[in-house]
């Protein structure tokens, strides 16, 4: 048995026991931080290693709890940024329906030219040479549908219109 694993067995279960006393959670992780510590710098450890390893118990938990401020910090920030409530199931149904009336309504030309740019992420350019028309005759006809498709939205439901931002980005 070396001198480490000696000095491990003897001061195990304090260290354990002073984390118990002072961090709600994460006792052994933060006992094999010590430890890991002490094995590093075995050089260092004194004859009375007690003492010593409470140091660095201390020193272990307050960057434990700085890390955990961080992420707690760090997680505040992001769920700014997050949305904070599931979207309405109804509400959604019923703008896929007003979306589906809106689009029925217009030309099959037209529809064919939003769907392209709006669902299948196409390009100006690429719309345009998939319906054998070109890019600027496409571009009209976009800016038309989408201000049909604006007029209809709104004459059947104001909120309709927020889901349609990115097709009219686009």
């Amino acid at each position: 048995m070396t001198d480490f694993d000696a000095l491990y067995a003897a001061h195990r279960d304090d260290v354990w026991r002073y984390f118990r006393r002072r961090a709600p959670a994460d006792h052994e992780d933060l006992v094999t931080e010590v430890f890991l510590i002490a094995w590093r710098r075995r050089e260092d450890v004194p004859r009375e290693p007690l003492p010593w390893l409470y140091g660095v118990a201390r020193k272990v938990l307050a960057n434990h709890r700085r890390a955990g401020d961080r992420r707690d910090a760090l997680t505040e920030r992001a769920a700014a940024h997050a949305t904070t409530s599931a979207p309405d199931l109804a509400e959604a149904v019923g703008l896929r329906a007003d979306l589906a009336r809106a689009l029925a309504a217009l030309p099959d030309h037209d529809r064919e030219l939003v769907l392209l740019v709006a669902w299948e992420g196409l390009t100006l350019a690429e719309a345009a040479a998939t319906l054998g028309c070109r890019r600027g005759a496409a571009a009209v006809r976009l800016h038309r549908a989408r201000r049909r498709l604006h007029t209809a939205l709104t004459d059947e439901s104001g909120p309709a219109l927020a889901s349609m931002t990115a097709l009219e980005e686009r």
